[in-house]
């Protein structure tokens, strides 16, 4: 191998492991937000009636 090979081979890696090192900190960075987007809409739910009798069955034979 020529020298001129050897050099670009290494700039390469270089290249492909800080792309693989930014593609998982973004994909951490996009599951962090679900994870919050989530935790939101679950809180955004009504809690149910302090009743358990009321809310939780639906009428099928009106």
């Amino acid at each position: 191998m020529d020298v001129s090979q050897i050099t670009s081979l290494a700039t390469g890696l270089d290249n492909m492991e800080l792309a693989n090192k930014i593609s998982t900190l973004v994909l951490k960075k996009t599951l962090d937000n679900q994870q919050s987007m989530a935790s939101g809409i679950l809180d955004s739910i009504p809690q149910l009636p302090a009743n358990p009798a009321i809310g939780r069955n639906i009428n099928t034979t009106a």
